[in-house]
């Protein structure tokens, strides 16, 4: 037999491929960080209901994961990232993200903090050669650790009603923070943490403890409504939390081939994130000119939009004439019942006053023009008192 050349399948399989490809029925599948994960295993509304109602469980396995230990660690961390590193205490997370020297971002992702010298990030692009020329003069070792890390998102109301028939006590848990429990011969960290918006959490094993989780979840969970998700479903529920996505909200400052592609966190709204007071910090002088020389180029807000066509992708114009931004994601909610959007718009517009959207409506097989006005909302569009409740709510 002819061993399969890597060329014939580019995609890897993630440390869970034995559970959810059975369960994929469409077999749809799509890319990852280099790693095939389910699209949508039959129906992501009722899959999307799953989170918002009862519990899911979603692979983030493809997730980028780095190592950075040292004496130096929390020093290296403050000048790489924006938020201060030093004050996150041990088994706590929290989400942060990073500048080039002229301060445009390249990425976003969580920051857990696993001991006094010892931190995992944890992100969606790949960053190694900068995360090792960045250390420089710092005492560091800084590791890929993708490969070795299995991760499951359990999202929804009923995910701690899940953990504890599972025998995992997470009622003390508070929203960023994290905690370690027996699992076979090894042991799982849970982190009370998510995308959806909701009550949630993700948890973190070794692959070869991958399937014993799996299992183990499903057997206690599959009773009180638990059931797997793809990405199509937790793509909705991140848009009606208002969060972003890397490379679909914005471009990375090293991927972007136009100069006027990238964003500073000024203009994604992640200002409230920096650590001014910290020393310095990759980015710090370029930003420090942009606030005070009040030069944001763009502003990044939330809409309310009438009717219920999505503007995924559509343009922004003021006076119905002049375009202003663009729509970089955008939903009819399932759950709000509103037509809701993310959307880049020029720093002079962003109180958003006469400010109109173009949508082309697909209706049996006829584009229709619709030029709509839009209202500024606040982000979160979602955000239940269940997700920071604690001990969490019994569903």
């Amino acid at each position: 037999m002819i061993p399969q050349r890597h060329y014939e399948k580019p995609l890897r399989e993630t440390p869970f491929h034995p559970r959810t490809a059975p369960l994929n029925r469409l077999q749809n599948w799509g890319a990852w960080a280099g790693y095939m994960t389910p699209s949508c295993y039959g129906d992501s509304a009722m899959e999307h209901t799953g989170i918002r109602n009862t519990a899911t469980l979603y692979d983030i396995s493809p997730m980028i994961k780095y190592r950075i230990r040292g004496p130096e660690a929390a020093d290296y961390l403050n000048r790489l990232t924006l938020r201060d590193a030093a004050r996150l205490p041990v088994g706590a997370v929290h989400y942060t993200a990073w500048t080039d020297d002229a301060g445009q971002v390249m990425d976003d992702g969580t920051l857990f903090r696993l001991g006094a010298d010892d931190f995992r990030l944890c992100c969606q692009e790949r960053h190694l050669p900068w995360l090792l020329d960045s250390a420089w003069g710092f005492d560091v070792t800084i590791g890929d650790e993708t490969d070795r890390i299995a991760g499951l998102a359990l999202q929804g109301p009923v995910s701690a009603t899940v953990l504890a028939a599972a025998g995992f006590d997470v009622s003390a848990l508070k929203p960023f923070r994290l905690a370690t429990f027996p699992l076979s011969a090894g042991e799982v960290t849970i982190s009370r943490t998510g995308f959806t918006g909701d009550l949630g959490y993700e948890l973190w094993t070794t692959p070869e403890d991958a399937l014993v989780l799996w299992d183990h979840l499903m057997a206690h969970g599959a009773p009180l409504g638990l059931v797997p998700t793809g990405t199509d479903a937790v793509m909705l529920a991140r848009t009606e939390a208002g969060f972003l996505t890397t490379n679909l909200d914005f471009i990375p400052a090293q991927q972007a081939l136009r100069e006027d592609r990238t964003r500073s966190p000024l203009e994604l709204g992640l200002g409230w994130m920096i650590a001014w007071d910290k020393g310095p910090f990759t980015g710090r002088r370029a930003l420090m000119a942009e606030r005070e020389g009040k030069t944001s180029r763009w502003a990044l807000v939330g809409l309310d939009i009438p009717g219920n066509v999505s503007a995924e992708g559509s343009i922004l114009y003021h006076g119905k004439r002049r375009e202003a931004g663009f729509v970089t994601a955008a939903c009819w909610s399932p759950t709000l019942k509103r037509n809701i959007a993310i959307a880049h718009v020029a720093a002079k517009y962003a109180d958003c006053r006469d400010l109109w959207v173009e949508i082309y409506a697909l209706r049996e097989l006829q584009y229709h023009k619709l030029m709509l006005p839009v209202t500024k909302t606040e982000r979160p569009f979602f955000a239940p008192d269940r997700r920071r409740a604690t001990p969490p709510g019994r569903f």
